[in-house]
């Protein structure tokens, strides 16, 4: 099953800890299941609220598409794209990106390509200083809206698709993929519009992942190529619309009474 980004599932473990008195232990722990270490560099997050911070959010930047990015520095920015995912700290301007590896033994790690056994992953986090985000855009971030705006595109990307012919992907294996929010085991804070602007975004980016993953049916290059860009730009619409509905249901775990 596709998961969601380790930083979404972070962002809301670690806000709703803080609010609820828990341990960053826990909120890893609980956002994490899947990972088999977990690198000191977490620990920032005990720094982060130490020093007052309330909420973490999350930014899903890509090459060419840094939307809901803090500024930082050209290094901080590389590692964060590179990644395509980083957690924020609105207040203090500060990320934390994630870096993974796996390990284990080496002959599984050669035949088997770490998925034996004895390989196990681990995701190490580097800290980097940003500009701090505007209160009044997190306060602005719409569940409904983002449903909205990313229902426009797929709809426009639907079209587009239809006119071009063919078949972008296998309907079968994407309905497959689709993850199953129920498996997520998300915090219990998250508003229902809320949560379901998360699900809507996560399945719509499974789907767009199964286009350009998947066999390239196209009668010609220039069609397989219109399919593949259309299939990369409803993807990154996808993203933009996780990350905003996350950060929104941060904002609503945090103080409740803006809960939409």
């Amino acid at each position: 099953m596709p998961e969601l980004p380790a930083s979404v599932r972070l962002a809301l473990w670690v806000t709703a800890a803080w609010r609820s008195g828990g341990t960053i232990d826990d909120a890893v722990t609980s956002a994490l299941p899947d990972v088999d270490a977990v690198g000191g560099g977490i620990r920032t997050l005990d720094l982060w609220r130490d020093l007052g911070e309330r909420t973490v959010l999350v930014a899903l930047p890509t090459s060419g598409d840094l939307a809901g990015m803090p500024r930082a520095a050209p290094d901080a920015v590389a590692a964060a794209t590179d990644a395509e995912e980083c957690l924020v700290a609105p207040g203090l301007g500060a990320l934390l990106v994630p870096e993974w590896s796996t390990f284990g033994a080496p002959s599984v790690i050669e035949s088997e390509g770490t998925t034996g056994p004895d390989a196990g992953t681990r995701v190490d986090w580097t800290a980097y200083d940003c500009e701090p985000v505007p209160t009044h855009r997190v306060e602005a971030l719409d569940p409904r809206e983002t449903t909205r705006l990313l229902t426009d595109v797929v709809l426009e990307t639907t079209h587009r698709l239809d006119e071009l012919g063919g078949r972008p992907f296998h309907a079968a294996a994407a309905r497959e993929a689709v993850p199953r929010p129920s498996a997520w085991a998300l915090p219990d804070d998250i508003p229902g519009q809320t949560l379901r602007a998360i699900t809507f975004a996560a399945t719509i980016g499974t789907a767009a992942a199964a286009g350009i993953d998947g066999p390239h049916d196209g009668p010609d290059a220039f069609t397989s190529t219109q399919r593949l860009d259309l299939l990369r730009a409803l993807a990154r619409a996808a993203d933009r619309a996780l990350a905003d509905a996350t950060n929104a249901a941060v904002s609503a775990i945090a103080h409740p009474r803006t809960s939409r």
